[in-house]
């Protein structure tokens, strides 16, 4: 261990950890994302089953079309919405807090954050106005949907935490050399804690789900007492360096805005294979044909996409670490990507088969995510480097209410207007890959840098 004139030993034993200190970072982060995607993704899972039970009461006697629409309607706004907003305002506030006091601090408060809501979701139900929780109804909490709405903000403010700083932290721990592999590891395994998610919503009731995953993150909770803070944030932190956690620098000069920019757009395909061409694939493969005994389930295809992209991300780090270059590896899987998605409009509608095999094809294309998140944290400087890396995959999964909400827009029937379900996704596909493919221009090439280093 490296002398500590200070004497405190969590300085002393963060400054050069031990491969013992660090191979538990590695573990408690993979698994502190498994316990993310599992409750971020468990909406999405029981979404029809706990909305329709829900909402029972303005559902019932509704025409089969009507009730399809209302429970889109309403899957939009809770998940790709209000959700994505809490992740959004959470990446914020999270990452300024990695950076002013510790990534460590941001691991455990996350994590109960978003448990706690989780565990609160179980719960949610109309409350009787003369009962001792009438006074919800002044507060606009007197409906279970309004109670889900605000619980899938917190939960998602919570979730925003959580990958940034856990790759934040091994980035940091890790060799130049090895860091790519660590990270990939870190999303390869928690990617899988939507197959998990999937799993669990086929034998348990949707609120003994959400219970579950609340139980799994508290559980998290024990295991990070032993993991080490980053010696280079601690360096940083005992030095006073100056703008540790201002985001706004994000902004300026304008390489560096160029820089966050590119960084964030990207991974918004990701999310709009993920959000919206799996997500609501319920109605936009009817729009394609597949309908009656052949018509997918959202769950399914969730589950199916995860897989593909668990071996996604294995593979797109392993191939930035063989062609020694973040950039080339996320060109080459945008490539993959364009070609998934022209498969899910032609191929997927022929057979369920297809269509599953296609969506597995789209989450492997799609899970350049491991490299995504290496190079937000890559690409700044200690000082700012939490604060970017959180963000960072909150804004794109944030772009999930965009994109959802345009492919909406453009697909609403109630006026006669609207374009076809499957012709409005091809819309949103077209502007999103072009931008996309282009950011990766604007990046600088990270494998092997340096991180030591703050931002000016």
């Amino acid at each position: 261990m490296a002398e500590n004139p200070n004497g405190n030993p969590r300085e002393g034993a963060a400054a050069q950890p031990t491969n013992r200190a660090v191979g538990l970072v590695i573990v408690v982060a993979a698994l502190g994302y498994f316990v993310d995607i599992f409750d971020l993704l468990l909406f999405a899972l029981v979404r029809k089953a706990s909305l329709t039970e829900v909402m029972a009461a303005e559902l019932a006697g509704k025409p089969e079309a009507e009730v399809t629409r209302i429970l889109t309607e309403n899957g939009v706004w809770l998940d790709n919405i209000l959700q994505t907003t809490g992740l959004l305002v959470g990446g914020l506030v999270w990452g300024v807090i990695a950076d002013r006091r510790g990534r460590l601090s941001v691991l455990f408060g996350s994590i109960l954050c978003y448990s706690l809501a989780n565990l609160l979701n179980a719960a949610v139900t109309d409350v009787d106005p003369q009962g001792p929780l009438g006074f919800l109804h002044a507060l606009g909490l007197g409906s279970a949907i309004n109670q889900y709405g605000v619980l899938r903000f917190i939960a998602g403010f919570g979730l925003a935490g959580e990958l940034g700083a856990g790759i934040t932290l091994v980035s940091e721990l890790v060799s130049r050399e090895r860091r790519g592999l660590a990270t990939t590891f870190v999303a390869a395994v928690g990617i899988l804690g939507a197959v998990a998610g999937y799993f669990t919503t086929q034998f348990v009731h949707w609120r003994t789900a959400f219970v579950i995953g609340g139980v799994l993150g508290l559980a998290l909770l024990a295991l990070r007492i032993g993991v080490v803070e980053s010696g280079m944030f601690l360096k940083s932190e005992r030095a006073h360096v100056s703008g540790r956690g201002a985001f706004w620098k994000l902004f300026w000069p304008r390489e560096r805005l160029v820089r966050w920019v590119s960084t964030i757009l990207i991974a918004v395909p990701i999310w709009f294979v993920v959000g919206t061409l799996v997500k609501y694939c319920d109605r936009i493969m009817p729009s394609l044909g597949l309908t009656g005994a052949e018509a997918p389930t959202a769950a399914k295809a969730i589950m199916w996409c995860y897989v593909g992209l668990a071996l996604g991300d294995l593979s797109s780090g392993l191939a930035g670490q063989w062609m020694k270059s973040r950039r080339k590896s996320i060109a080459l899987f945008h490539v993959l990507t364009v070609l998934a998605m022209v498969l899910y409009f032609t191929v997927a509608p022929k057979s369920q088969f297809a269509f599953y095999a296609v969506i597995a094809f789209a989450g492997f294309a799609s899970g350049y995510w491991a490299v995504f998140a290496t190079v937000s944290a890559e690409q700044f400087g200690t000082n700012l480097r939490a604060t970017a890396a959180t963000m960072a995959p909150n804004i794109v999964r944030w772009s999930a209410a965009g994109t959802g909400w345009l492919w909406l827009w453009l697909s609403n029937e109630s006026d006669g207007a609207g374009l076809e379900p499957w012709v409005a996704a091809v819309v949103v596909a077209a502007i999103i890959m072009p931008i996309a493919m282009l950011a990766t221009l604007g990046l600088r090439e990270s494998y092997g840098t340096d991180l030591d280093f703050n931002e000016k």
